[in-house]
């Protein structure tokens, strides 16, 4: 992937095609892989989902000075995810049959949410404040897409349905929890002797996720708030709180987590994106509504967002403007949508195509700007070069020009002596000016010179 700016993602969806055509030529008939494997996918993607969001937030510094790219990227990712889910939303009532409004909104949701599984691998290569740009917004497009879609959600039935204030009470609430739950498991685990204590860790995050998502809580917000704790934890203690640290086990709990994040994220991610590869319907692709439908939900995407990125980031929105890829999250509430919800129309080759398709384009991007970069950098060599030739050039022809002048003022203050002196400078070796500046004589023991002598 590295070597060709391939998403991975994109090359284990096609290895789970692969596979799926292999299974089905050793096992003969038709096999629906996709009820099958339904449910072991929804349960990957879960885990593989709270692992990145970690991955994520662990990564993330707190400083002052990151706090306007930090309110920047959520205010991208707020209003793009909004913007293109409304157009998407208008696209799929008017193309789909049988879709209502309510529905077009729920389908339209996981559609205008970014994959932070695919676009915080694919950064690592990029400038570091982009790609910290990147994180950010990915990461806060994944929580608040999450968010927006239970909300949309809960909207279906009307007697569970709290409205907007219900729901930002519900967020408030998150919040709390996630700030009380960070700081016990901090001021616990620090005290735990035990070496084998990350995975007790992480099975206590995933039971934090289990009960929020129970009491119909964004259990995200638990996730990501536990893992800047953890990556900034001396904000969180100042002052004198800092007396309930022990800062040393602190930094030994924050490293082996992400390691143990970093790989468990990357195990999981391999596995749902082969499953999906599995599941793909390749059929679905060949329709030509689901051709139509896909290129103009992609065609607002990108529109969509080179206004916000031109609005809040400048001109220099390259390749920014293109890493807008479709994954993980898109496929986990595409399978979440309630069947009260469910469109008979919709043709799931649009989430493929979709998916496939931006992914596509970041690699386009992505390999276009490294080949850019590499342009800029051999133009730099070339510059760094002509320049070094001319110095040489120059100082080669500066030198006789220099000796020259100095000839001339020892010339001009002794005109009588000076063919005599500079004969002598060459025989010896020396400077002619130096000749001027000879070593007073010495005297004897009885101060006349040797010369007088």
């Amino acid at each position: 992937s590295k070597k060709t700016n391939i998403p991975s993602v994109l090359m284990l969806i096609v290895l789970g095609i692969l596979l799926q055509f292999g299974l089905k030529y050793f096992m003969g008939g038709e096999i629906d892989f996709e009820q099958n494997l339904r449910g072991t996918l929804e349960i990957i993607g879960t885990v593989g989902l709270i692992m990145i969001v970690l991955e994520a937030a662990l990564e993330l510094e707190l400083k002052r000075e990151k706090l306007v790219p930090i309110l920047k990227s959520m205010a991208i990712a707020l209003i793009g995810l909004i913007g293109s889910a409304w157009v998407a939303t208008l696209i799929l009532f008017e193309f789909i049959d049988g879709m209502t409004m309510q529905s077009a909104w729920l389908y339209a949701t996981p559609l205008s949410i970014l994959s932070s599984a695919i676009i915080i691998p694919s950064v690592s290569g990029l400038r570091e404040d982009k790609k910290e740009f990147h994180i950010y917004e990915s990461t806060f497009s994944d929580i608040m897409g999450i968010m927006m879609f239970y909300f949309l959600t809960g909207g279906l039935d009307p007697e569970t349905d709290a409205g907007a204030i219900g729901f930002a009470g519900n967020i408030v609430l998150t919040i709390v929890i996630a700030i009380v739950a960070s700081y016990a498991l901090v001021l616990i685990f620090q005290k735990i002797k035990s070496q084998a204590k990350q995975f007790l860790l992480i099975a206590v995050l995933l039971l934090l996720y289990a009960i929020g998502k129970k009491m119909h809580l964004s259990s995200l917000i638990i996730i990501l708030v536990f893992g800047l704790v953890i990556a900034n934890v001396r904000l969180f203690f100042p002052g004198k709180t800092a007396i309930f640290l022990e800062q040393e086990k602190m930094n030994q709990i924050y490293h082996e987590l992400h390691i143990i994040t970093l790989e468990t994220a990357f195990v999981v991610r391999t596995f749902f994106f082969v499953i999906f590869g599995i599941t793909i319907v390749l059929a679905s692709l060949l329709s030509l509504n689901v051709a139509m439908v896909s290129i103009l939900i992609i065609a607002s995407i990108y529109i969509i967002r080179f206004l916000m990125l031109r609005i809040f980031i400048g001109k220099d929105i390259l390749p920014q403007i293109f890493i807008a890829p479709r994954g993980l999250i898109t496929i986990l509430l595409f399978y979440a949508i309630p069947v009260e919800a469910e469109i008979e129309g919709f043709e799931s080759g649009i989430l493929l195509f979709v998916i496939i398709a931006t992914s596509l384009i970041m690699t386009w991007a992505m390999i276009r700007d490294k080949n850019k970069m590499g342009t800029m950098l051999d133009e730099i060599d070339e510059e760094l070069l002509a320049r070094n030739l001319a110095e040489d050039a120059l100082r080669e022809k500066n030198v006789p020009t220099e000796q020259h002048k100095l000839t001339e003022e020892v010339a001009e203050k002794h005109p009588r002596n000076f063919i005599d002196e500079l004969e002598e400078a060459k025989k010896s070796g020396k400077n002619p000016e130096s000749s001027e500046k000879s070593e007073p004589e010495e005297e004897t023991d009885f101060g006349i010179s040797n010369d007088k002598k």
